[in-house]
């Protein structure tokens, strides 16, 4: 491989552990730069190195902070361009904008839009991510997107625990679709919690529950959580059904403050979450169980690099 064509690989602040499980798989050292952020909330971000004509990929997911961890993004990119990097492939494990995908009520915007538009304008050559909320948001792009499943990572961790009389659960009819992937994957049945949400406090209301999981051990699969409060409903929602133990398996844990206590409240024994959220303003509850999608997105950069196809990642 001529030097000009070596990869780099370089992480934001807020995903630096997973860049750096990245990069030790890929057997290449972490790309060098900076983030400072000054007094007055403004944020300084430098390459540390020479990327010039070299092929680099940049790892920042967009939790929390969402926008100053989405704007170190931009300026990364920006960066990068005026380095003149020969390509640059932005890795977003979690795109946290992803639920503003549409306008739902009148006057608002579709965030999700703006913000895709906003990478492109900044010169991303290629975005990949990770279960996005809503995966036509691929189509916001006018760029290659790559948008990876978690799935094969959870079922894994799901499957080790050799649970008889398994039951999938998804948490709302929007998710059905890909907790129906869980369920075949694993050869359980699918249930499906039938959830309102009446406004923007991030409260929802189990109204009904489709399927049989009386006796069963129940594992609800989603997306994302931040609150935890659609996994603890449901979770009760179970228990009161008869389902015999309550589990879940989700993408992204975002987890705000008072998530913890809530799901250590709930009925929910194991919560299995990847790792693309690093930075959480809460302690850890101890049934969290974190499984790592760092071999996946090495994987999708040795093939991009490569110019190999991604499709066996979605098989």
């Amino acid at each position: 491989m001529r030097d000009d064509d070596e990869l780099v690989v370089i992480g934001g602040s807020a995903s630096p552990r997973l860049t750096k499980n990245i990069c030790k798989i890929l057997d290449v050292p972490v790309g060098k730069g900076e983030v400072h952020q000054f007094s007055d909330g403004n944020l300084f971000v430098k390459v540390g190195q020479n990327v010039r004509g070299r092929h680099v990929y940049l790892v920042q997911s967009t939790a929390l902070p969402a926008n100053d961890n989405f704007m170190e993004l931009l300026f990364w990119i920006d960066a990068l361009k005026r380095a003149s990097a020969a390509s640059i492939t932005v890795l977003i494990p979690y795109f946290s904008y992803a639920k503003g995908d549409k306008k739902d009520e009148p006057r608002v915007s579709i965030r999700a839009r703006l913000c895709a538009q906003t990478i492109e304008t900044a010169g991303a050559d290629r975005v990949v991510t990770l279960d996005l909320h809503a995966p036509q948001i691929q189509g916001f792009f006018d760029l290659p997107v790559d948008d990876l499943y978690a799935l094969p990572v959870l079922t894994d961790a799901i499957a080790a625990e050799n649970l008889d009389e398994l039951v999938i659960v998804s948490p709302d009819a929007g998710f059905a679709k890909k907790a129906k992937q869980y369920a075949r994957r694993l050869g359980a049945p699918l249930a499906i919690a039938d959830k309102e949400r009446i406004d923007h406090t991030e409260n929802a209301h189990v109204a009904d529950l489709i399927g049989d999981v009386e006796g069963k051990n129940a594992v609800i699969v989603d997306d994302f959580t931040i609150t935890a409060g659609t996994l603890a409903e449901v979770a009760d929602t179970l228990i009161q059904r008869g389902a015999r133990s309550v589990r879940a398996a989700v993408t992204h844990g975002v987890f705000t403050r008072k998530a913890m206590s809530r799901l250590d409240d709930s009925a929910i024994q194991t919560l299995w979450v990847t790792d693309t959220v690093e930075k959480r303003p809460t302690r850890r509850s101890k049934r969290i169980v974190t499984v790592s999608v760092a071999p996946l997105f090495a994987e999708a950069i040795r093939r991009i690099h490569a110019r190999e196809s991604l499709s066996v990642l979605f098989s």
